[in-house]
């Protein structure tokens, strides 16, 4: 018997390399309704959201003829807390404004 490993019993050792996939990208899209004024929405646009106010402006009158538009498209978390700040500032000011996100592409 050989106190040695015999050169047909020595593991290999390998190394598997985990890829995450990214994160699909999330749509936050705000929502028409009847009692919001146009001017708090594009307030919203531009504190939350970055927009400039010309672009504010434009997305608030997509949301107004087609009753939504996107605001902005972030990974899941971001567009989630979006969707928050958007809420407890419509609440705070008493509108009924509403956002939501949904998972896709801009």
């Amino acid at each position: 018997m050989s106190t040695g490993t015999p050169k047909d019993e020595v593991l290999e050792r390998t190394e598997t390399v985990k890829r995450e996939r990214p994160t699909p990208p999330y749509r936050v899209l705000l929502i028409n309704d009847d009692y919001t004024p146009m001017d708090f929405v594009i307030e919203v646009l531009m504190e939350i959201f970055g927009k400039s106010e010309s672009e504010a402006r434009v997305i608030t009158l997509k949301v107004h003829v087609e009753g939504s538009a996107i605001a902005g498209v972030y990974p899941f978390e971001i567009a989630e807390t979006k969707v928050e700040d958007v809420h407890d500032r419509a609440r705070a000011e008493g509108h009924p404004l509403k956002a939501t996100l949904e998972e896709g592409d801009a």
